[in-house]
């Protein structure tokens, strides 16, 4: 074997390794575990503090008004289709 050929199959290898702990990572990110996980930090981040462990009031309180006004506007409805 000549070096030229070493080499070769030697980036052939690295490459083919590289590319396997690529797929490795795509398949860890696209995990259904994974994903639930990245949501529900997500979620929890817009409710808490991470660094503090606070809450964040001000969100809760937009999420809460929200959900209220919706409960009002329904029962408006039902009132009015009553």
């Amino acid at each position: 074997m000549t070096n030229e050929q070493t080499s070769l199959e030697r980036e052939i290898e690295e490459t083919r390794q590289r590319l396997a702990s690529t797929i490795d990572q795509l398949a860890h990110r696209a995990s259904p575990k994974t994903i639930v996980a990245r949501e529900v930090s997500s979620v929890k981040a817009h409710f808490v503090d991470l660094e503090s462990g606070a809450p964040r009031t001000d969100n809760i309180i937009k999420v809460a008004g929200g959900v209220i006004g919706a409960i009002v506007v329904l029962a408006i409805i039902r009132k009015i289709v009553n």
